[in-house]
């Protein structure tokens, strides 16, 4: 077969196997809504390693289903041959927020050491597992530490968060409320940063505080502890 229909038959088989999965994942789609009318918005669906088995996506939530649609399956697709949990990746894959995507203009910062190491931590300020993190995070060095005040907790949280935010020196008071539990002064300033802080967070389905971001993107929720900050940190190229 010369070149260029070698080319062309390829082109034509790829254009087929293109349209074979788009038909496919139609019927998926169509029969799973039907049949399902309190099911979530599927936002895509997709082939998985394991031969008839599609990714049905919501948000980011991931079950899985036959090519029919036929049935549904909640829980973890495991690669057993590589000890891969299939799920657990893409999950953690789907819930990543780009650190270049923070509204790092609401954010104030604590820089030790060289600065070089980063992380961004969304805490509110009467979480009582957010006061552990931050005394915990003291003995981090060489990292800047972007802190996103995320209120969550109630009014108090929200007026605890406005005053750290409109306070001259916005760490200190951080720190002095967190780690000595020292109440933040009332003060007045534009504290719609923190508005804009918990917009963002919503949006990004941040439910729960304190939230880790990486610079690589990786979320983890909870407080964590120091060695698995450490390792992640330096697992980031």
């Amino acid at each position: 077969m010369k070149p260029a229909l070698s080319k062309m038959a390829l082109m034509v088989a790829i254009t087929l196997s293109w349209g074979a999965l788009m038909a496919q994942e139609a019927t998926i789609r169509k029969n799973l809504s039907e049949r399902l009318s309190n099911l979530p918005k599927i936002d895509e669906i997709s082939k998985t390693p394991m031969n008839g088995l599609y990714e049905v996506r919501m948000g980011n939530e991931v079950m899985y289903s036959d090519a029919e649609g036929n049935f549904l399956i909640q829980g973890s697709l495991i690669d057993v041959k590589q000890k891969r949990n299939l799920t657990e990746e893409r999950i953690d894959k789907l819930s990543s927020i780009p650190f270049d995507q923070l509204p790092l203009k609401t954010a104030f910062t604590q820089v030790r050491g060289n600065g070089k190491r980063k992380l961004a931590v969304f805490a509110d300020p009467n979480c009582g597992y957010c006061k552990r993190f931050e005394k915990d995070l003291q003995k981090l060095d060489n990292v800047t530490i972007y802190h996103f005040l995320y209120p969550i907790l109630g009014e108090d949280s929200k007026t605890k968060s406005k005053n750290i935010w409109c306070a001259k020196d916005k760490a200190k008071v951080w720190n002095d409320w967190m780690i000595h539990g020292t109440t933040p002064a009332t003060a007045n300033c534009d504290a719609t940063a923190v508005d804009t802080i918990v917009a963002f967070g919503q949006k990004m389905r941040i439910t729960g505080t304190p939230m880790i971001l990486f610079a690589d993107g990786t979320r983890v929720p909870g407080a964590v502890s120091m060695a698995q900050v450490e390792k992640m940190l330096a697992e980031i190229k």
